[in-house]
């Protein structure tokens, strides 16, 4: 048997004559010969809530199929009812990649497996896997909070949502990331698989296997109960899966003891955003539209205030916060929430003065941002007063720039967002921010396809990739002024008389930080940034999902991005940078020291480090729950992460059945006679290895 690419490939049947009758093969080497790995994959993981399981697995040995490639639904036939060869592993084009054709799959015995190709261009139709309702039960509104809301009964925000992502199949699905290894697939399949005139193919043919064992079932109260039992009485204690968390990233516009208390007294306004997304498969979260032009745009907005000269005198202090785990239930938000009630934190919730929030802002129509408020507590009337007042302030704040900011109207409900975790607690005056009045104007929400393309991120072909990380887009520039004008208004509400015109972001910041968070972290500006022992954090295509080990490259890059852009660079040696305390001026307690790699001297691979004083600090982002040993909470977010052993994927030639018995009763035979024939060697040996006597040896 042969590749399709011309290459060796041994059926597996042969493996048997080599273990029976060949001792000097070797495995490796054999391996090779056998299969053709799939090594640019990304597979879709089991996670589970307090009731239930949600993704994909195989089977512990992991599941085979004979390849068939689907590039339209009439070929599913083949598949489901006519194809000789079951089980199949499908090789599905992306544009059928959708939750009518995925059901179809999940109720048949002759599917093991899926092997999703990504559609480019992405689907026109739009493609989320989320839900309709996103976090749906986790924010604000509930039978006894304005009802009228609950449940998007009023607004549904994400239509194209299929929910296709919070399914659970029985067999593993795997995104094909690779495009050579796609064609190599169909390839294979056309070599050996293709019908002909109707009828089934002759063996060999071209199988897949694909590994994704999932070790925890049923849910988070089952598999968090199992581990906890492990951990107990077992002296090797097997976890079974791992809640969902990481760090909530914050500073301050004035310094505060982040290990103490903030005066009663003294107002803080938030300003939020999230830093995490999601999709279908594990790990592939871009998250473009619904996370990183919002987080990017408060960061520009935090660089724009920091530099305005008399923040220090400012009447209210300004707290910039980053949140991670909101795709899921509201993790970050609902533990500051938590922590800020228990006094685990430095403010509580009487100093929030007021709450802006950033949430999807990239894809305006004519430049129009939509002001959400909360109809419910709006009906308090110290509430409402504070409201208008924030509403008429980034009213004004947009006078004279290129962004329109309009209300969605005082009768529409909030949409999905961390605000809702703080109004749960107590009424406070807030306002989000985004690109859509009511249903979202993303159409690939929470999925593999909300990449730069998707906020219209276009670049100059040619360029290198300094050029493209220095190059001005349109989309830079489009929310650069949307973070002047939050910086201007954030100026006001704080109490701010002076002139705004010079508050101002950078739409080269703005550009940097796009392509480093959507096209290549790895690139001289990042480099410069952080700390020369997490320098490996910096991969090539950027992923924002919230993960169980921590902290995620996401939130170390805004931790470090944030400090860069609103810090100040220190005059203190390596020694001093890394022990703060050991030095009387410091200010320990007020700031955080950074040793940061620094940019590469002139034709030169040295770099030149240097200290960073800043207020960027992190706190924890594991939901209550889990602190609580609540597992089966319904207040808050209990999504944990299955645990497995290995994911992969291969690709390589079967025989028939037949083939296979016969290949096996030889080589069984010849073991047999392997050892009937050692056995009577063994028994005869003194005579058929005997010494001859020498004839001429004389006996004395």
């Amino acid at each position: 048997c042969r590749t399709a690419s011309g290459g060796p490939l041994v059926c597996p049947p042969l493996r048997w004559g080599c273990v029976f009758s060949l001792g000097s093969c070797q495995g490796n080497s054999v391996e090779r010969k056998i299969y053709i790995p799939l090594n640019k994959t990304a597979p879709c993981v089991r996670l589970l809530n307090a009731t239930h399981q949600i993704g994909c697995q195989s089977s512990i040995s992991g599941d085979t199929g004979v390849i068939h490639v689907v590039e339209k639904e009439e070929d599913l036939n083949w598949v489901l009812v006519d194809g000789p060869h079951p089980p199949y592993m499908i090789l599905l084009d992306g544009n059928l990649f959708n939750r009518r054709v995925m059901l179809q799959l999940k109720g048949t015995s002759r599917v093991s497996g899926l092997a999703v190709a990504v559609s480019k261009p992405s689907p026109p139709q739009g493609f989320s896997p989320g839900l309709k309702c996103p976090n749906d039960g986790f924010g604000v509104y509930s039978k006894d909070y304005g009802p009228q809301f609950a449940h998007c009964n009023k607004t549904v925000w994400n239509p194209v949502g299929s929910g296709l992502s919070y399914e659970d199949f029985d067999f593993p699905i795997f995104l094909l990331e690779d495009a050579n290894e796609t064609q190599v697939i169909k390839q294979c399949y056309q070599d050996h698989n293709v019908p002909r005139d109707g009828s089934g193919p002759e063996y060999p043919l071209c199988a897949m296997q694909l590994f994704s064992h999932m070790h925890a079932v049923t849910s988070t109260v089952t598999c968090m109960r199992r581990s906890s039992l492990q951990s107990t009485f077992s002296i090797n204690p097997e976890v079974v899966c791992d809640p969902l968390l990481d760090y909530n990233v914050w500073s301050t516009l004035q310094p505060i003891n982040s290990s103490g208390k903030v005066d009663p007294k003294k107002e803080v306004i938030i300003v939020a955003t999230r830093i995490d997304s999601h999709s279908f498969f594990w790990n592939i979260a871009p998250g473009a539209e619904s996370a990183v032009s919002s987080f990017v745009t408060h960061l520009a907005a935090a660089e724009a205030l920091h530099k305005a000269s008399d923040v220090h005198l400012l009447q209210r202090n300004i707290m910039f916060t980053f949140f991670q785990g909101e795709t899921f239930d509201y993790i970050g938000s609902s533990r500051m929430v938590y922590d800020m009630e228990k006094d685990k934190f430095p403010l509580r919730l009487d100093n929030i003065h007021s709450f802006v929030e950033l949430n999807q802002v990239a894809l305006r129509n004519d430049s129009i941002l939509w002001m959400h408020t909360d109809p419910v507590s709006r009906m308090n009337e110290s509430v409402e007063v504070q409201v208008r007042n924030l509403l008429d302030i980034l009213s004004n704040s947009s006078m004279g720039a290129n962004v329109t900011l309009q209300e969605a109207g005082y009768s529409q409900p909030l949409p999905p967002s961390s605000f809702q975790r703080f109004l749960r607690a107590r009424h406070i005056p807030g306002v989000v921010l985004t690109d859509h009045k009511t249903a979202f104007q993303n159409r690939y929400y929470q999925s593999m396809y909300d990449t730069p393309e998707n906020i219209r991120m276009q670049y100059p072909e040619g360029l290198s990739p300094e050029e493209t990380l220095e190059y001005v887009t349109d989309t830079a520039k489009s929310l650069a002024e949307v973070a002047t004008v939050v910086a201007r208004a954030l100026y006001r509400l704080a109490g701010g008389a002076n002139n705004t015109s010079a508050i101002q972001a950078d739409p080269k910041t703005v550009s940097r930080m796009l392509y480093g968070f959507l096209i290549k972290m790895n690139n001289s500006w990042f480099q410069s940034i952080i700390k020369p022992d997490i320098k490996a954090i910096l991969g090539d295509v950027p992923q924002h999902y919230v993960a169980v080990s921590s902290p995620v490259n996401t939130t170390y890059l805004v931790q470090y991005v944030l400090a860069n852009l609103t810090g100040t660079v220190v005059n203190l040696t390596k020694e001093e940078c890394l022990n703060p305390e050991k030095t009387p001026s410091s200010e320990k307690e007020l700031y955080e020291y950074a040793w940061v790699q620094g940019s590469l001297e002139p034709n030169s691979t040295s770099r030149v480090p240097y200290c960073v004083r800043s207020t960027v600090h992190l706190s924890k982002a594991l939901s209550p729950a889990f602190e609580l040993r609540q597992w089966g909470s319904t207040e808050y977010s209990t999504w944990t992460e299955s645990r497995w052993k290995e994911i992969h994927a291969r690709i390589f030639l079967v025989a028939s059945k037949e083939l296979e018995i016969i290949t096996l009763v030889v080589g069984i035979a010849i073991l047999i006679f392997s050892l009937i024939a050692t056995y009577f060697i063994n028994a005869k040996a003194d005579v058929l290895f005997s010494i001859p006597r020498d004839p001429g040896a004389v006996a004395y």
